[in-house]
């Protein structure tokens, strides 16, 4: 029995793949010997030991395991079904196509093509391990029947002990409170209502205040433009965007951050507000899709279209020392749930319940 692990797209940052890497180390330690195979594969990543392109995968044994990565559309997904081997699929969610369809044709389509092929695939699999109880829900919507259970993404948190950049970090200590949202640019992660709140904010308290919109918009400029163009209009000076940034990067705008603010309509999982728990900033979030689930009880929630009262649980956040304590302490435990211990540990003991035989 031989395992190896198979997703489409390998990309340097991109939480899915950060996630398949995890899990090819961690299997790697507890003596498996696995590859990992995509069809593509950032040249940042061409050289890690074991990531290998998907025409190097070999014919698999009716006993070997396949670990499948799912989240968006492919032709891999059609081809998965006639590969040999046993097949165990982590679900990481795709987005539904409704939110792309006015900037990107191109990704609406493949977005609709992805949750096609998933409900396809329902009868592929002899076990799914979800990354939230969200992504669980909506398998069993498509008809998924086969044993599951919830695994959350794998995060090496020693990876953000590394060191920050610290011009980001001289430049912006300078006493003006920073609200930061970490993700790309898309409009399902809703950047739009950051700026109403924003707007918001500055006609109630002042504009005393920054905002961090902190993602890659490729792909979809558009929407990139027409953000820019928004804020413009609201007369909104202090919306930063940062465009594409390195990981130091990302590091030190988590710790200048006074609070973390999403305010997205879809989320599998949200890796973002995990490391705004671990950064210990406090968070404020749009009550949808996986983000309650995530936040497990912790942080504080709101909702997409009341930008005033947003804008109100922003300041109390921000100025409230005792409710930041209490948020804080919230998300402190929270982030229990999410260590590389445990995580592993649950991993390892829904994997070997699979080679058995057993309901993952």
């Amino acid at each position: 029995m031989k395992l190896y692990q198979v997703l489409t797209t390998l990309s340097f940052g991109d939480a899915v793949s950060n996630d398949a890497l995890a899990i090819m180390d961690l299997l790697n330690k507890n003596g498996f010997k696995v590859n990992t195979y995509a069809e593509h594969i950032d040249t940042r990543l061409t050289s890690v030991d074991g990531v290998k392109e998907i025409n190097q995968l070999p014919k698999l044994n009716d006993d070997d395991i396949m670990i499948y990565h799912l989240s968006t559309g492919t032709d891999l997904n059609r081809k998965i079904k006639s590969m040999g081997g046993r097949k165990l699929l982590i679900y990481h969610n795709i987005t539904p196509p409704k939110f792309f369809a006015k900037y990107s044709g191109l990704t609406a389509r493949l977005c609709s093509k992805g949750r096609g092929e998933v409900q396809s695939l329902k009868d592929t699999f002899e076990g799914v391990l979800c990354v939230s109880d969200y992504n669980r829900e909506d398998l069993l919507d498509m008809g998924y029947r086969c044993p599951m259970a919830v695994r959350p993404i794998l995060i090496p948190f020693k990876d953000y002990d590394k060191t920050p950049d610290q011009e980001i970090i001289e430049k912006y200590s300078d006493g003006i409170k920073n609200v930061v949202f970490v993700s790309r640019i898309a409009p399902n992660k809703k950047q739009e209502d950051l700026i109403s709140m924003m707007s918001a904010y500055k006609k109630m308290y002042g504009d005393s205040i920054r905002l961090f919109i902190v993602g890659n918009p490729k792909g979809l400029e558009n929407y990139d433009k027409r953000l820019k163009d928004y804020a413009k209009l609201l007369d909104l000076d202090n919306v930063i965007f940062t465009g594409q940034v390195s990981f130091p990067s990302i590091l030190a705008y988590y710790r200048i951050a006074d609070a973390f603010v999403c305010m997205s309509e879809h989320e599998g999982f949200g890796v973002p507000l995990i490391e705004a728990m671990y950064f210990k900033v406090p968070i404020l979030a749009a009550a949808n899709a996986a983000v309650p689930d995530t936040l497990g009880g912790s942080g504080i929630l709101t909702v997409n279209d009341d930008p005033k009262r947003s804008a109100f649980l922003l300041h109390e956040l921000l100025y409230d020392e005792d409710i930041r304590k209490e948020v804080i302490e919230g998300q402190n435990t929270r982030l229990t749930s999410f260590s590389y211990e445990k995580v592993s540990a649950l991993f390892m003991e829904q994997l070997q319940r699979f080679i058995r035989g057993e309901a993952v």
